[in-house]
């Protein structure tokens, strides 16, 4: 059926031009980024205005100034007043030795205010060249925090920025100052915008993909436009915002406002197929903001990593923007990797490897979840022990369904076996999978994270490249995958000791492959987890084993005693009467 599906899939659409021409072969790879001032790819030309009252410093030359703290390295420009580049020093783009950018350079700079003037016409600061104050072209950020301003003549009023920087900190203080905006911009007010989303960082933009978008809060719950299904989304809020920001599968750029605000735009468009090299996705996040008034507007950045620690400082449910599943399942496992999974990795990485964390934190859910796996090997003991009752009430009552049944829970109520007694213990152990499933391949604290021979645990680790792609497969061998199959062959043949049932003997290797093949492109970490937990799985099994070996008469189903008579109610044999009870007088 793979073979078939996959000679008669259609062929690929056509590449649109003007896509294939924005997207540099750099571009696409989310390894190289553009050079800006291309004006075919969105560039300051394309942004410019007709309208010479409004277009301040016309002419002027374009400066940039360099910011440097000991996490970051951002770059403004007088074109905008804005960030036309930010770096993470700490952070790597997978698979490059080049730092992470957060700054779609096809955009013309990244932060910009809209704004609508009394004339109807629409205009973007990012078309405006600024002055500054400051004339060193590379400023350190050390012991103090540091400002630069930058102030555009507007009409009859202005437009001054003024970005705060910190030393060792993500966090960057934005204040909006636009004397005389009654001049320049409407009643309606304005929008600070962020454009461009966050550049893919990881090779596998195909599932990098799948944690990218653009979010916001508002009412207390975290609204989303991702772009899992449809190639176009927009969504638009009302009222009080808390903050808005773009992500992807690692880094984030969020905007906090410190003054009310009218609403939220989200929106996100899809360029071809994240699978394809045109492939790519933009977001767009902006705040709508009342009009501009005497007092200076003031803004919160934080621009870095989705690191739990630095995220949940705020309050303000930004951490919410990563994925943990479907709402039925995030009651359960959103709570377990904030209380549980995070504190144990944050604070056992502090003495030992990643990898290492990941065994000594499969070895501890084993540990506390060893009295439910005990429980649950014990009942399915009991069960093998009367199978050969099973077969012979299946057989005894074959052509009646309904009194094989009644059979069966007779024997289970005299013996005291609950047929689901082997299920229930396992299935309080899923919430917990399920959990380490969503938070192990998006741990932040695993990326670029090595070991043995895994290079990185939040990506796949290859140990054979393929020089063809097997559907749903992949093209390469990742190695703790290979083993955790051949662990789970082994671990579910212990399980199945004294099984005649040959449908479960097939489901022993059935299963294990299926789960080499969708494992095999997951974060390696995840991987080295389950391979762990299988081990210590057959070793517990072993133990529970030889207990059951050892003392037969524990684990053997025990028919149940009658209830005793109750005292007064004994019937006499001889006449039948009731003892007990007064006899009438002959």
């Amino acid at each position: 059926m793979v073979v078939w599906l996959t000679w008669l899939a259609p062929a690929p659409p056509p590449v649109d031009e003007q896509v294939a021409a924005a997207d540099t072969t750099e571009q696409v790879t989310g390894q190289e980024f553009v050079e800006q001032g291309d004006p075919e790819v969105g560039s300051v030309q394309e942004l410019a205005v007709d309208d010479s009252t409004f277009v301040p410093g016309q002419g002027a030359e374009v400066r940039t100034i360099e910011i440097e703290n000991n996490l970051y390295r951002a770059v403004l420009s007088t074109q905008g007043g804005t960030f036309s580049s930010f770096e993470l020093k700490e952070y790597e783009i997978a698979g490059t030795e080049r730092n992470v950018q957060l700054v779609d350079s096809t955009k013309g700079g990244a932060l910009g205010l809209l704004f609508t003037s009394p004339g109807s016409r629409n205009y973007d600061s990012r078309a405006f060249v600024f002055e500054t104050d400051t004339q060193q072209e590379s400023i350190t950020v050390g012991d103090a925090p540091v400002t630069v301003s930058f102030k555009a003549d507007v009409g009859s009023g202005e437009i001054n920025l003024s970005y705060t920087f910190k030393p060792d900190s993500y966090e960057i203080d934005l204040n909006i100052d636009q004397p005389g905006a009654a001049s320049f911009s409407t009643r309606e007010g304005y929008e600070l915008v962020w454009n461009g989303g966050v550049p893919f960082s990881e090779l596998d933009h195909e599932t990098a993909a799948q944690h990218t978008g653009a979010f916001a809060r508002s009412g207390g719950e975290v609204e989303d436009v991702l772009l899992n299904s449809d190639p176009y989304d927009e969504r638009s809020l009302r009222g009080e915002i808390d903050w808005v920001a773009v992500k992807n599968k690692y880094f984030t750029v969020v905007m906090m406002p410190q003054q009310p605000t009218r609403g939220a735009e989200l929106i996100g468009e899809r360029f071809g197929e994240v699978s394809e090299a045109y492939g790519r996705h933009d977001y767009l996040a902006s705040l709508l903001m009342p009009a501009a008034g005497p007092e200076t507007d003031a803004y919160t950045l934080y621009m870095g990593p989705m690191v739990y620690g630095n995220l949940n400082d705020y309050d303000l449910d930004l951490y919410n923007m990563v994925d943990f599943g479907w709402d039925f399942f995030e009651v359960i496992t959103r709570p377990l990797a904030r209380f549980v999974f995070i504190p144990a990795f944050t604070y056992l990485g502090q003495f030992m490897p990643y990898g290492w964390v990941i065994i000594v934190l499969a070895f501890l859910i084993k540990l506390v979840l060893y009295p439910l796996t005990k429980t649950s090997f014990k009942s399915m003991a009991k069960m093998r022990e009367l199978q050969p009752r099973m077969e012979v009430i299946k057989e005894k009552y074959a052509d009646d369904p309904q009194k094989q049944q009644q059979a069966m829970m007779k024997m289970y109520k005299e013996t005291g076996v609950n047929p689901l007694g082997g299920c229930l213990p396992m299935l309080l152990q899923y919430p917990v999978i399920i959990a380490l499933w969503q938070f192990l391949p998006q741990a932040i604290e695993l990326r670029q994270q090595g070991f043995l021979w895994a290079q990185d645990l939040s990506a796949p680790d290859v140990i054979l490249s393929l020089p063809f792609s097997i559907p749903m497969y992949g093209d390469a061998v990742a190695g703790f995958t290979l083993l955790m199959g051949i662990s789970m062959v082994f671990q579910m043949k212990l399980s199945m000791t004294n099984q005649n049932n040959a449908q479960a003997k097939i489901f022993t290797y059935v299963f294990p492959v299926m789960i080499f093949l969708i494992f095999n492109r997951l974060a390696s970490g995840l991987n080295l987890y389950y391979l762990c937990y299988n081990v210590l799985t057959a070793a517990q099994q072993k133990v529970i084993n030889k207990q059951i070996h050892d003392n037969p008469e524990e684990m053997a189903p025990k028919k149940k005693e009658a209830p005793a008579s109750k005292p007064g109610r004994k019937k006499d044999k001889n006449r039948g009467a009731i003892t007990g009870k007064r006899q009438p007088r002959r």
